[in-house]
């Protein structure tokens, strides 16, 4: 287990430095000029020039991408143009926390709703009921995050005034943006674990089970959905990361002060350092969260060589 995680480290490096690069380069793509918008639209020629220089953008731009790996690698990752505070400040001063919450209570609500939905069309498999939750799986699959969010502020505050429309923090604020990411995850992971589980039931330990004359609650639990949740946890870890990226949907929709609304005002603001910042720090938890999955497929599945 041992070398199989500093293996899996090892090979994530030249992904986090490709992701990096990436980033950094379409930061530097974008149009606007971090020199001007911080001497100001008034300044001189030469007081532009000497921001670009103090920013370090007069150098060419594979040094300056060198220059922002080896501060990163220090715990710098430059300073906001629009606030002038540590771009490290920004992000880990609650916006962090907060999108971490936000991404694992919608997380975990798709995994209880989509293994409870795809185990309970397996149960009635072939049967309207098993019809009819995959229609609805289909439903939630395919209805967009932001009209989803509309649809339950409509509802649950503005019609019913059940919960508050903004915030993040208490049970109440954190039910419709939870909801809101956590339904088209479900909706994956239902029908993944109906897919997997099928399969599984074909298999001859299964009929052998049965042969045995286990109950169909123990196939099921005990030797069906253990086997099956290899694919359902790869799906899990993706899920994860694209709930990373969704959070820009919902904490904008609902004022959440996460990660996602960070981007989008730095974006707004052409505040590229932290722009750049707040995406290299999701796609290193993407990452992260892709390590993790590997890892769990062995305590999920003794049989499986990590090595």
């Amino acid at each position: 287990m041992l070398t199989f995680t500093v293996r899996r480290f090892l090979q994530a490096i030249p992904v986090v430095l490709g992701v990096s690069f990436a980033v950094f380069m379409m930061m530097h793509m974008l149009p606007g000029d971090p020199a001007v918008i911080m001497a100001g639209e008034v300044a001189s020629p030469e007081q532009i020039e000497q921001m670009r220089r103090n920013l370090g953008l007069h150098y060419p731009i594979l040094t300056q991408y060198f220059r922002y790996i080896t501060n990163a690698l220090r715990g710098n990752l430059g300073t906001s143009i629009r606030t002038d505070m540590p771009v490290v400040n920004e992000i880990f001063d609650v916006r962090f926390l907060t999108t971490i919450q936000l991404a694992v209570t919608a997380t975990a609500a798709s995994v209880l709703i989509g293994l409870m939905i795809g185990i309970v069309s397996v149960v009635w498999r072939r049967s309207f009921i098993d019809t009819l939750l995959m229609l609805i799986a289909l439903l939630g699959l395919s209805m967009p995050n932001f009209w989803l969010g509309v649809i339950f502020i409509n509802f649950f505050s503005l019609q019913m005034g059940w919960l508050p429309i903004t915030g993040w923090g208490t049970p109440a604020q954190m039910v419709m943006p939870t909801l809101m990411l956590g339904i088209g995850g479900s909706a994956v992971i239902a029908r993944m674990t109906r897919a997997s589980m099928l399969e599984v039931f074909n298999q001859d330990y299964i009929r052998t089970a049965y042969a045995k004359g286990a109950t169909e609650r123990i196939v099921i639990f005990r030797h069906a959905l253990r086997n099956a949740l290899i694919p359902v946890i790869t799906v899990v870890g993706l899920q994860f990361g694209f709930l990373l990226s969704g959070a820009v949907i919902s904490e904008t929709i609902f004022a959440i002060n996460g990660l996602g609304r960070l981007m989008v005002q730095s974006l707004t603001t052409r505040d590229f350092p932290t722009a750049q910042g707040a995406i290299l720090v999701c796609s290193l938890l993407f990452v992260m969260v892709n390590m993790m999955v590997d890892i769990t497929y062995r305590f999920v599945n003794k049989r499986i060589d990590l090595n």
